[in-house]
């Protein structure tokens, strides 16, 4: 069952092997900084497989990057339930990222609908 506040993270390290594996597959250009495209992807990560978990649909998301995340750097990404509306089966969540030393990554919002047996 869902609840308001529930929350859900995941810790990951994204070495320079993983920006160059980003930069093949996805043919641009990493740069010195870890991409936000595989940062965000922390977060379908969480809503997908733990929270609210398998079934459910992502809607949409929105992110603000505050400051880069440094490859080798320990991310810590979060997202929290603020809003459920059982009647539609939708749950919007806050989304969080902060780097190893504490400094905040990126923040933002995301929209799912959870799989139905979230809401029985």
């Amino acid at each position: 069952m869902l609840s308001l506040g529930q929350s859900a993270e995941i810790r990951r390290v994204f070495d320079v092997a993983d920006m160059r594996d980003f930069e093949r597959l996805s043919g641009a250009q990493a740069g010195v900084h870890v991409p936000e495209p595989l940062i965000a992807a922390l977060f379908s990560q969480l809503l997908g497989m733990q929270l609210p978990g398998p079934g459910t649909q992502y809607l949409k998301q929105g992110l603000d990057f505050i400051a880069p995340a440094r490859p080798g750097e320990t991310l810590t990404a979060r997202v929290a339930i603020t809003r459920l509306r059982s009647d539609k089966r939708l749950v919007d969540l806050q989304a969080v990222c902060l780097g190893g030393d504490g400094r905040l990554i990126c923040q933002g919002r995301a929209l799912v609908k959870a799989p139905t047996a979230k809401f029985s």
